[in-house]
């Protein structure tokens, strides 16, 4: 599908180049002398290499299609992960590389959205929020305001994230999936 230059938003992904490209950084610029043009920062998908794209406002680009699935988690081993769809119970496979430090926070039975295009997976879209468990943390000190302190804590997955002064090891909490950050206590 074809989009004007000024419709580029981040997280796009992008048909440029004979490659698979997703926005990082889109700027709208409209000097005092000459036409308006949006600078692109995108990463390739299939490559791992970034680009700096500059595009008129005149021009367009192939915005990629995407095909969403729902599939559930299953296990991993060394290098991927394994999902099965429910209606259908076909199984696929995704690199760990694919999903990266986000991996951690699958467990079994989690339902994700995983995209395809052209009939090869290229991201999953976990829930936006977790349950997890506190493994350990540092212990608070008397007299830290509750406003602005936090402290470190490491989850039951092996990821540090930073939680308030009040948590403890041991305690539930909800993780949103998208910047990895405490939410609440459960």
């Amino acid at each position: 599908m074809k989009i004007n230059a000024g419709e580029i938003r981040v997280g796009m992904l992008l048909e440029y180049k004979d490659d698979l490209w997703q926005v990082l950084k889109t700027q709208h610029v409209k000097p005092g002398k000459g036409g308006a043009f949006a600078q692109v920062e995108m990463k390739s998908i299939n490559k791992n290499t970034k680009l700096n794209e500059r595009f008129r406002s005149s021009e367009t680009v192939e915005k990629a299609s995407l095909e969403e699935t729902s599939f559930n988690y299953l296990y991993e081993d060394d290098q991927k992960y394994f999902f099965i769809e429910p209606k259908t119970f076909e199984q696929i496979e995704i690199k760990k590389d694919i999903i990266g430090e986000k991996g951690k926070l699958l467990t079994e039975n989690l339902e994700v959205i995983v995209s395809f295009h052209n009939e090869f997976p290229i991201s999953v879209n976990l829930p936006n929020q977790v349950n997890c468990t506190i493994e350990s943390t540092d212990v608070s000190l008397k007299g830290q305001t509750v406003s602005s302190s936090y402290k470190p804590a490491i989850l039951n997955n092996g990821l540090s994230i930073q939680v308030p002064p009040f948590i403890e090891a041991g305690d539930k909490i909800v993780v949103d999936t998208r910047n990895l950050e405490y939410i609440k206590k459960i």
